[in-house]
């Protein structure tokens, strides 16, 4: 049974990492014959913005792509769950918001690029949520008191009551 769920697995991030360069690779070729062929969009800004993308899907093949044993052709290893949530679904936000940042330029000129921005803010705004959770699980909300009606009664107390 768990053989099964690493080849459905293998199987999975094979179409996925596939998908995954095949977008990328048409996303990009596009962008660039209309930049050299119709007009001019400033190919530095792209080269600096299409980085982290390009890392991120470097990062995905390499923890994601099934290893083989060569002599035998049996699963190694089914890679990383591509699906999974967390960093890797934030890798795959960046290489998805720089994709549409492409054909957003490629459309209104290179003011487009300023789509790329919500990358970085949105990193920013699960950092910080990160952070909240951190403080409150290392006792950041142990100093505050409890108010009046909250607090738990003694058996006098709810006789009383």
């Amino acid at each position: 049974m768990a053989q099964k769920a690493k080849k459905d697995r293998a199987k999975s991030n094979i179409a996925t990492l596939n998908n995954l360069h095949v977008g990328s690779l048409v996303a990009n070729v596009v962008f660039l014959l209309f930049s050299l062929l119709i007009r001019k969009r400033s190919l530095l800004v792209w080269f600096v913005l299409s980085l982290p993308a390009l890392i991120s899907q470097f990062i995905l093949e390499r923890s994601g792509r099934p290893s083989y044993d060569p002599s035998t052709k049996a699963l190694k290893s089914s890679g990383e769950d591509l699906a999974a949530p967390g960093l890797t679904e934030y890798m795959f936000d960046i290489i998805w918001v720089t994709w549409a940042s492409l054909f957003v330029v490629i459309l209104f000129g290179n003011w487009g690029w300023l789509l790329w921005t919500t990358v970085p803010i949105y990193g920013a705004y699960k950092g910080y949520g990160l952070l909240g959770m951190a403080k409150g699980l290392m006792g950041g909300g142990q100093g505050q008191q409890m108010p009046e009606e909250q607090m738990p009664m003694n058996r006098k107390q709810r006789r009383a009551a």
